[in-house]
């Protein structure tokens, strides 16, 4: 597996629009389905990486956690289908659906949104204030395929609390690790 750290895109930029479908619900998702949002989540994902099956679980319960708090909880994958066929819509509905996604998991296929975010790997979290400016970007936490750490999401969890709370973004922002993100050729 292709170990890629994200790409730290500088805080207090502006969230991307975007408008992707979502495999389960056969709806198109964008943020401004989200108007009374105290925060924007957002995740790239797939489901054949070791590093995203790992966390899958957690970040569901975070997910259910912190929905319920007012943050917009979005995943997309936007791996190349073609060659990963194990990440496509049909799969993406399955892996909702056995991992209790209930946020949108929605499908770019063009890549563009993943260049718009300048997302490298999977899974690679994006955190944006009631304003769609960048608070956090970084890891879920500390575990790692192999490693010995639990998986708990407490970087995330502390970014959230953090916003949510009116606090200072965290000074220390690690990058995630994980897979590559599926190029296109």
């Amino acid at each position: 597996m292709a170990r890629t750290e994200s790409n730290m895109l500088e805080l207090g930029t502006q969230a991307p629009a975007f408008s992707l479908p979502d495999p389960s619900t056969g709806k198109r998702v964008s943020l401004d389905d989200f108007p009374d949002a105290k925060g924007y989540v957002i995740a790239f994902i797939c489901n054949h990486c070791p590093f995203v099956q790992l966390i899958r679980h957690e970040f569901a319960r975070f997910g259910r956690a912190y929905t319920e708090k007012g943050l917009a909880v979005i995943a997309i994958n936007a791996n190349d289908v073609e060659n990963y066929p194990e990440d496509s819509p049909e799969k993406m509905k399955d892996e909702a659906r056995r991992f209790g996604y209930t946020f949108p998991y929605l499908f770019d296929e063009t890549q563009e949104v993943a260049r718009a975010y300048d997302a490298a790997c999977t899974p690679d979290f994006y955190l944006f204030d009631a304003d769609r400016r960048l608070f956090y970007r970084g890891q879920f936490d500390a575990s790692r395929p192999g490693s010995d750490i639990p998986v708990t999401g407490a970087d995330l969890r502390a970014a959230a609390d953090a916003l949510l709370a009116g606090r200072p973004a965290p000074q220390d922002q690690t990058p995630s690790l994980g897979c590559n993100i599926k190029w296109k050729a």
